[in-house]
């Protein structure tokens, strides 16, 4: 009786194994299905509004946009298939935006230029062909880091390409790397580039490996100071001298915006590390007295703060731009002037620094509300498959570049709206350049990895092939009957 037991439970189990996790790429396809429609429609409503026709144009822009998500979808199919099937769709909705809104200047900038008998390049075909270049670079990624992990072996390398990345436009000449008073360029024949926006993720890759090699005498090691534990000088010079290394760079390129981007990000990511709040108040500490300093050192701080309390004081001027942006939002309202029907024109670069202001003016403080609320799922999703994954790089790592568009996109729509001073870095995804967008799409790609590592189902132990005749036994004895009593067998 023992023998047919364990036959019909190894059948049972050869035949109906452990389910496997669902993947959600169907899912992640019929989101991205779902911004398409959403992109092609506003292109059908910035034309109508704009010009009262369809032009060829929205087939072109309609077409490519379908085209590269496609692309993109089939390449996480295949090389990151347990990835979150949200975090593609959300950018690809933001780029979309983007795109729509880029389009819905350049047609305004050119009714500008045939009035005055310009010349007129429209910017959103260059954009397309970033957007291409950029989910190439983003397949490679996926295909060359197949596992996060292995980044913990450049971690110091990355530190010091990332540091001569930042300090390169400083090293050169204007002419060859200011823009608009800011020496974060590098200006080349056929094109222009911004070091610093790879240099930001190549500086995570470096203290997310670095904290985790020195996670422990952060915690526990070091003389105290005001009743507060300290790692030693030698455990905590490395990550200060790149941490001030990087803010002094930044600062003496005019670039406040990205030294308090990355100021931020290194603190959240020390925090995460240890876990103790202390790094916070030093850090916020630090940062005051930083700000200070800056201050009464640099005089295009000391403008921008004042453009910041009072920019009506020289609204001709120096805070033109932002009395305009503030204009714009204020026309817009609650349901804004809709797509095409507004004058986002009016405000310098609105394409670039102020895309989020010419977004609230045309769709207002709800449309404004939804694109914000796509950069929070964005950040959600990233920080929950950085809770989820097994190992402690791969948490650093994830949460600081989740983090990173979090605190973008608030030092951007912040500068907008005047709730701080305004700081000249672009919105992720929805502002025109192609810096920008090649750097972020690279940060979604070893976002994905993450998620994949976090939600891929650990492998299973192969089974041990063992002698027929115990297991035999062993279920003989499970299903024999309790002895009667006297002490017979029934």
């Amino acid at each position: 009786m023992a023998q047919p037991a364990v036959d019909a439970l190894s059948a049972q189990f050869q035949t109906n194994p452990p389910r496997e996790l669902p993947t959600r790429r169907n899912t992640e396809l019929l989101l991205l299905a779902f911004a398409a429609f959403i992109v092609t429609s506003a292109l059908v409503l910035v034309e109508a509004n704009q010009e009262q026709e369809l032009t060829a144009s929205i087939l072109w822009l309609g077409l490519a946009y379908l085209g590269v998500l496609t692309a993109a979808h089939l390449a996480v199919r295949k090389w990151a298939p347990y990835a979150d099937p949200v975090l593609l769709p959300c950018v690809a909705l933001l780029n979309g935006i983007g795109l729509v809104m880029i389009h819905r200047i350049d047609l305004a900038q050119a009714e500008k230029a045939v009035q005055n008998g310009k010349d007129f390049s429209p910017d959103v075909t260059k954009q397309v062909l970033f957007t291409v270049v950029a989910l190439a670079l983003f397949v490679v990624v996926l295909i060359v880091v197949n596992d996060h992990r292995t980044l913990t072996r450049y971690g110091y390398t990355a530190g010091l390409i990332g540091i001569f990345a930042l300090a390169l436009p400083a090293l050169l000449p204007r002419s060859l790397s200011e823009v608009n008073g800011a020496k974060v360029w590098l200006k080349l024949p056929f094109f222009s580039i911004q070091p610093g926006e790879f240099a930001k993720i190549l500086l995570m890759i470096f203290f997310a490996s670095f904290l985790v090699s020195k996670r422990d005498l952060f915690m526990v090691a070091g003389k105290k100071f005001l009743g507060v534990e300290l790692p030693r000088p030698r455990d905590l010079g490395p990550i200060l001298i790149a941490a001030f290394a990087c803010i002094g760079i930044l600062v003496f390129e005019k670039d406040l915006g990205s030294s308090l981007l990355f100021f931020s990000v290194i603190l959240v990511m020390l925090y995460v590390a240890t876990e103790r709040a202390i790094w916070v108040v030093l850090g916020l500490a630090f940062f005051a007295v930083g700000c200070v300093i800056a201050y009464n050192l640099f005089t295009h701080v000391q403008q921008r703060v004042q453009n910041w309390i009072d920019p009506f004081a020289d609204a001709d001027g120096t805070g033109y731009q932002m009395v305009q942006s503030l204009f714009g939002l204020g026309t817009g309202g609650v349901g804004g002037t809709g797509l095409g029907a507004g004058r986002p024109d009016m405000v310098p670069e609105a394409a670039t620094d102020f895309i989020t202001a010419a977004i609230g003016e045309e769709l207002g403080f709800i449309g404004l509300a939804a694109v914000l609320m796509l950069y929070l799922i964005l950040a959600m999703r990233g920080m929950r498959s950085a809770l989820a994954v097994r190992d402690t790089f791969g948490k650093l790592l994830g949460g600081g570049l989740a983090f990173t568009m979090v605190m973008q996109i608030f030092v951007v729509v912040g500068g907008v709206t005047k709730l701080i001073p305004e700081t000249g870095i672009t919105a992720p995804f929805l502002s025109k350049g192609g810096s920008s967008l090649l750097a972020n799409y690279i940060l979604v790609a070893l976002l994905l990895r993450i998620s994949d590592a976090a939600r891929r189902p650990a492998a299973r132990p192969k089974p041990q092939q063992q002698p027929q005749a115990p297991i035999a036994e062993a279920h003989t004895v499970l299903v024999q009957r309790p002895p009667a009593e006297g002490g017979a067998s029934a």
